[in-house]
């Protein structure tokens, strides 16, 4: 059995697709109430028939966890629906408080299977290994990606029962009864392993083309798309906390790709976007909306002056000349700026009273103007830039 598959595949699951998997482990309350019913009905039936003690005893603890189990995955519910996993430390959490459920569960029901062997009912033995077999399917259905807990819980189902065969008689029905719980487990095992695999390649293609609906094929940045989520998520959630949107637009782009030919242009627009990409901070967004426009959202600058510094650094780097190929080229930009939640706290807002601030700056031939500035205090400042 290649364990060490297992531990490098789990390494390479990302935070996104982790996240997935443990919000996934909290889909559903349909195992747990079945598992418990299930416990709770054969228990009934096997002390009711044999009267034993310990059988009693272990269903009463089953039908205890499964009721602790289900308020922990109610307990999750609310506390997400409230606010979504943060990061992969507090996923790490919940999911350790349902593997110590999940394991809990499969070592009473391999306890109680084991037991079973030794109270001389057979109808009682069989619904109760009918119950670990219908757990193990369980495991592989709902663990296939978190394989250490479907290991330890593949463990506390099927090795009580093996140990109670032996136990119970060293003979040929006994012993055969043993390996067959054994190759049980191991195909068990194996199916997990194969699972795992198959899920782990369909959650990570998945991922993948996510993102590359998020990209501009061209330039390698996001796409405007991002807008409606990303800056979404930056305006409104980190209270009121102050944002600024630099919409872009190239001055004079369209001479430069009609003179040099759209080779030129696409490579020239690369170009932009690497030095754009170079200016922003690393929580920052550099969207291309199309053709020679572009946004920069800059989360969380200290001031208005900080959102000014970074328009001044934007302008300059952009206009700075290009080598392409055998080309020298010259453009400029023209950049209106609005910030959160001065100019507005939503989406269409910034980007509505920024592009306003963008025509502005394109009427005075460059430069950078503020959403709703004084057109007087702008008029200078912006020509001055410009020159």
């Amino acid at each position: 059995m290649p364990f060490g598959r297992f531990k490098s595949g789990a390494a390479s699951i990302s935070d996104a697709v982790y996240l997935e998997v443990i919000g996934n482990l909290y889909g559903t309350t349909v195992p747990i109430l079945i598992a418990g019913g299930c416990q709770a009905i054969v228990g009934a039936i096997s002390v009711s028939e044999t009267g034993d003690r310990l059988s009693a005893a272990l269903t009463i603890v089953g039908v205890v966890v499964a009721v602790v189990r289900l308020f922990g995955v109610l307990a999750f519910r609310s506390e997400t629906r409230r606010r979504p996993l943060r990061d992969r430390a507090e996923a790490i959490v919940w999911e350790r408080r349902y593997a110590v459920g999940s394991f809990t569960t499969a070592l009473i029901i391999g306890l109680f299977a084991a037991r079973s062997l030794f109270v001389g009912d057979a109808i009682c033995l069989v619904m109760a290994v009918g119950i670990a077999f219908g757990f193990s399917a369980g495991i592989v259905a709902r663990l296939s990606l978190r394989p250490v807990v479907a290991l330890l819980d593949f463990a506390a189902v099927g090795l009580p029962a093996v140990v109670a065969t032996f136990m119970k008689a060293w003979d040929t029905p006994h012993i055969a009864l043993g390996f067959m719980f054994l190759v049980f487990i191991a195909a068990g095992v194996e199916m997990v392993r194969l699972s795992y695999d198959n899920t782990l390649n369909q959650m990570s293609l998945k991922r993948k083309f996510e993102q590359l609906a998020r990209i501009d094929p061209m330039t390698g940045l996001l796409n405007r798309s991002v807008l409606v989520t990303d800056l979404a998520e930056i305006v409104t959630g980190h209270g009121g906390a102050l944002a600024a949107v630099h919409a872009i637009d190239l001055d004079h782009f369209k001479t430069a790709n009609d003179r040099f030919g759209h080779p030129v242009g696409d490579a020239l627009l690369r170009q932009v976007a690497a030095r754009l990409s170079s200016l922003a901070g690393r929580s920052d967004l550099v969207v291309r909306m199309g053709g020679d426009e572009f946004i920069v959202v800059q989360r969380a600058p200290q001031s208005r002056g900080d959102a000014e510094a970074m328009a001044q650094r934007i302008f300059e780097t952009i206009s700075a000349p290009y080598r392409v190929g055998d080309h020298e080229i010259v453009i400029g930009a023209s950049i209106g700026i609005a910030l959160s939640p001065d100019h507005g706290r939503t989406v269409e807002a910034l980007l509505s009273r920024s592009d306003a601030a963008l025509y502005r700056a394109k009427e005075r031939r460059g430069g950078y103007v503020f959403a709703a500035e004084p057109a007087l205090a702008d008029d200078d400042h912006s020509r001055q830039r410009a020159a």
